[in-house]
C-alpha cells in the first residue's frame, strides 16, 4: 500500500485514513487513467492504520483485511455480502488494516482478541454483512396504528401514548434512509388528514394526528413532506381557522401549530390574487372584515416571535407568501420595514434572542426563494442593519449561523447570478458535449471541453466582466471571512458554502483575491478554527472549480501541514478537526480536477 500502488478493487474511490493516535493520512483513487486506480496521499509513520468504508458503484467495498473486527461496518456497510479470500486477509499479519468507515476509533480489546485467534488458528472467510433497509416493511402496522388513532385517544389515553411510541420507534429506524418511505407518505397523510377534516374528531384527537404528521416529517424532511399537503382553494379558509382557534403559548400542541403552518404555507399559493378570496369586505353587524391577505401576514409575524418550532415553520411561511406578486407588490415594503425594527429593537435578553432568530430565518427565506430584482432596493438596508445589530460578536452559535447565512445570500443578491466564464471544469456537464466527442472517437480531453464550453459562455454572455462590482462586496466578503474563524463548526461551514458561492460570481482577478484572503487563515500565529475554515473553504472553491490549478503550488503545501496539524494546550493537543478537513480538501481535489493536473503534487502528498 505504498503511494502509487494500483488497487484492483476500485475503480473510483477516495478513502480518508488515520495512523496511529495523532497522525492522519489520506488516500484517494484517482480515475482509471493509470491503469486502474491510481492511491496518492500522504503516509506517516505509526503503528496502527485506519482505512474508511468506501461506497464504490452503490455498494460498499472493503480493503483487504478484516471488515467486521471493530462492529462498525456491519452496522453501515451499504447492500450485500462482501466476500473477502483467506489469501488477501493474511495480509493483515504484516499491515494491520481495520475498516472503521470513518469513526476513526482506537483499537479495541475485542479486535485483538480476534487477531490472536486468527492467528493460531484457520481461517474462516469473512463475510461483512450489510445493516441498509431496502423497503418500509412495518406499512402494515403502521397502517394498523393510525386506523385505530380513532378509538384510542377517546377511550385511553395511555393506548393512545402506547400507539404514538410504537410510530415513534417505526419512524425513527428510517432517519438514516427516509426515501424509503416516500411511496407510503400519501395514504399516512390522507389517513391523518381525514381525522383533522373530520367534524366529529375530538380536539385531543386532532392534536394527536398533527403529533404523527410531525413525526412523518421529522423523518423524511418537511421540503419533500411539503409537496405532499393538499393546496385547494377549499383548504385555505379551514387552515386559517384552525391556526386561529390555537393557543401559541401551549407547549402540549406545538406540532399542530407547525404543521398547521407549514400547510399554509402551501394553500397560499393559489395561482390568482388574494383579494378574490375576500368577496364581501362587510360582515352582517357593518364591521369591515380583515383580508385574507393581512390574516395570513399577521398569523406569520406572530409566530415568528414563538420560542418554539412553529418560529422555523412562520419563517417558511414568509417565504412562500411574501413573495407572491400581489403580496410583494402591496406588503413587501411594510413586512421588510417590520422585521428590520423588530431586529434593532430587540434586547439581549432570552426573549429578545428568540425575536432575533425569527428574524433572521425570515430574511434569510426571503432573500433566498425571492427574485434578485425585487429584492436588490432593500439589499443594502438590511446589510446596514445587520452590521449595527453585531450578529458576530452574539453568544448564541445558531444567531451567528443565520447571520452568516443571510449575509452569503446578501452577497449573491448584490452579484448577478451567472456561472464564472474562468472556472476549472473537469469534463463536461453538457451531454451533448460529451456524446459529441463520443461520436468522433476522440478521447474526452478535458482542454478540448473547456475550450468548447468557454466559447459557448462567450457566446452566450459577452458583457458579464464588465459591470461594476458593488461596493457592499467588500464587506460581504469579510464577514465571510471572518467566519470562517469562528469557534463553532457549523458557522465555519455555513461560511465555507459561501465563499464559495459569492466567489463564482466574481471576476477571475477578484476571485484570486479571495483564495489569497482564505490561505491568510493558514498562518503560524492563528488558532486550530482559522484552519479547519480555511481547509473548509479550500475544499468548497476547489469542489466548485475556483481555485486555479495554477494556486495548487500555493495550497498543496498548505494542506500538507493542515494534514500533520496538531497543537499542544495544557495536557491535551488539539487540531483533530484541522486534519479531517485536511483529508476533506485532498478528497475534493481527486474529484475536482485532472489526474494530469494533480500529478506533480501526488509525491508530496504521498510522503
Amino acid at each position: 500500500y505504498s503511494p502509487g500502488c494500483v488497487c484492483p478493487l476500485l475503480p473510483t474511490a477516495a478513502w480518508q485514513v488515520r495512523v496511529g493516535v495523532r497522525s492522519w493520512c489520506f488516500l484517494a483513487a484517482v480515475g482509471k487513467d493509470y491503469g486502474g486506480a491510481i492511491i496518492f496521499g500522504c503516509g506517516c509513520g505509526g503503528a496502527g492504520l485506519s482505512l474508511a468504508g468506501v461506497r464504490v458503484h452503490g455498494e460498499r467495498r472493503l480493503l483487504p483485511g478484516s471488515a467486521v473486527r471493530s462492529g462498525v461496518e456491519r452496522s453501515r456497510a451499504g447492500p450485500g455480502p462482501v466476500w473477502m479470500p483467506a489469501s488477501r486477509r493474511r495480509r493483515r499479519r504484516l499491515s494491520p488494516l481495520t475498516v472503521t468507515d470513518m469513526a476513526f476509533s482506537e483499537s479495541r480489546p475485542e479486535a485483538a482478541e480476534l487477531e490472536q485467534d486468527e492467528g493460531a488458528g484457520g481461517e474462516p472467510d469473512v463475510i461483512a454483512k450489510a445493516n441498509s433497509l431496502q423497503a418500509f416493511t412495518e406499512s402494515e402496522e403502521a397502517r394498523s396504528l393510525l386506523a385505530a388513532l380513532r378509538t384510542t385517544v377517546t377511550a385511553d389515553q395511555a393506548a393512545a401514548e402506547i400507539r404514538k411510541q410504537k410510530f415513534i420507534v417505526i419512524m425513527d429506524k428510517y432517519q438514516e434512509q427516509p426515501h424509503l418511505l416516500d411511496p407510503h407518505l400519501e395514504w399516512m397523510l390522507n389517513m391523518l388528514l381525514d381525522i383533522v377534516r373530520n367534524e366529529h374528531s375530538s380536539s385531543a384527537l386532532v392534536h394527536l394526528a398533527f403529533k404523527f404528521l410531525y413525526l412523518i416529517t421529522k423523518v423524511r424532511g418537511y421540503k419533500y413532506f411539503l409537496r405532499l399537503f393538499p393546496h385547494e382553494v377549499v383548504d385555505l379558509q379551514p387552515v386559517l381557522n384552525l391556526l386561529t382557534l390555537q393557543d401559541p403559548k401551549d407547549c402540549e400542541t406545538w406540532e399542530t401549530r407547525y404543521i398547521l403552518l407549514l400547510w399554509l404555507s402551501m394553500t397560499c399559493l393559489l395561482p390568482f390574487d388574494m383579494a378574490r378570496l375576500d368577496g364581501n369586505t362587510c360582515t352582517a353587524q357593518g364591521q369591515s372584515k380583515t383580508p385574507t391577505m393581512d390574516q395570513i401576514l399577521n398569523i406569520a409575524k406572530s409566530y415568528l416571535t414563538v420560542s418554539d418550532k412553529a418560529r422555523d415553520a412562520a419563517a417558511v411561511l414568509v417565504s412562500k407568501f411574501v413573495t407572491r406578486p400581489d403580496v410583494k407588490e402591496k406588503r413587501l415594503p411594510d413586512f421588510l420595514d417590520w422585521t428590520l425594527t423588530s431586529l434593532s429593537k430587540a434586547d439581549q435578553t432570552m426573549e429578545g434572542m428568540v425575536v432575533i432568530d425569527g428574524m433572521l430565518q425570515a430574511l434569510a427565506q426571503l432573500f433566498k426563494h425571492g427574485k434578485r430584482d425585487d429584492f436588490l432596493s432593500y439589499a443594502p438596508m438590511v446589510l446596514k442593519c445587520l452590521d449595527e445589530r453585531n450578529i458576530p460578536d452574539c453568544n448564541h452559535t445558531i444567531l451567528r449561523k443565520l447571520g452568516i447565512k443571510l449575509i452569503q445570500r446578501l452577497g449573491l443578491t448584490f452579484l448577478k447570478p451567472k456561472i464564472a466564464k474562468w472556472r476549472y471544469q473537469r469534463g463536461s456537464r453538457s451531454l451533448a458535449l460529451n456524446l459529441q466527442m463520443a461520436g468522433q472517437n476522440q478521447p474526452i480531453n478535458n482542454i478540448s471541453i473547456q475550450r468548447m464550453v468557454s466559447k459557448a459562455d462567450d457566446d452566450n454572455d459577452d458583457d458579464d466582466d464588465d459591470y461594476d462590482i458593488p461596493g457592499e462586496i467588500e464587506n460581504v466578503i469579510e464577514q465571510l471571512l471572518f467566519g470562517l474563524k469562528d469557534k463553532d463548526t457549523i458557522v465555519r461551514w455555513s461560511a465555507a458554502k459561501g465563499v464559495g458561492r459569492v466567489t463564482g460570481r466574481l471576476p477571475k482577478e477578484l476571485a484570486d483575491d479571495v483564495v489569497g484572503s482564505v490561505l491568510e487563515c493558514f498562518s503560524f500565529h492563528e488558532t486550530d478554527t482559522a484552519w479547519h475554515g480555511g481547509c473548509l473553504a479550500l475544499a468548497e472553491l476547489g469542489r466548485r472549480g475556483l481555485l486555479l490549478p495554477s494556486r495548487l503550488p500555493d495550497v498543496v503545501p498548505v494542506i500538507l501541514k493542515a494534514l500533520t496539524f496538531d497543537e499542544k494546550r495544557g495536557a491535551c493537543s488539539v487540531g483533530a478537526n484541522v486534519r479531517d478537513a485536511a483529508c476533506y480538501v485532498c478528497w475534493a481535489f481527486a474529484r475536482a480536477y485532472d489526474p494530469q493536473e494533480m500529478k506533480p503534487f501526488v509525491n508530496q502528498i504521498a510522503r
